[in-house]
């Protein structure tokens, strides 16, 4: 009986660790080192699309993380088509001061003033074009406004 328990413990425990990597791997990978992404961009031959937010308190940018950014539709272009930056102002967090430090000049280089504010970047770092706030329609308004900027 010990033995039966055992091992139906040992298989719970592989299919929730299954689960849990499964579910990271579909998750967008969010750089937060801009040089390491600029770098990542031109190898890879994708834009660079910086999200300008703040995480943890800005109503606004949680509703576009929900509805948007942590959707499959975005994350499967995202993956085919962008190196993503996380541009984060938190106020309950704390990151490193390094990551503070860049993200400030990030914010005054290109003149990011409110939250969210998406600016998408070629891969030589040339502004593509930008969407201040939420965007209403979902994934699809957000991709199609991503790829009307790239025209």
């Amino acid at each position: 009986m010990k033995m039966l328990i055992a091992r139906s413990s040992l298989w719970f425990v592989a299919a929730l660790l299954l689960g849990v990597t499964g579910a990271r791997a579909q998750e967008a990978h969010w750089l937060s080192d801009y040089n390491k992404a600029v770098d990542q961009a031109k190898t890879d031959n994708k834009n660079l699309l910086l999200d300008f937010t703040g995480s943890d308190w800005c109503p606004w940018c949680i509703r576009m993380d929900k509805e948007v950014l942590n959707t499959r539709e975005f994350k499967d272009y995202a993956d085919k088509n962008l190196i993503l930056v996380l541009v984060d102002f938190p106020q309950s967090k704390q990151l490193p001061q390094k990551v503070q430090d860049q993200n400030s000049g990030l914010q005054q280089k290109f003149g990011a003033e409110g939250f969210p504010t998406f600016i998408l970047l070629s891969k030589d770092g040339k502004v593509l074009g930008q969407q201040v706030g939420y965007l209403e329609g979902g994934p699809s308004a957000f991709i199609a406004k991503l790829d009307s900027m790239k025209k």
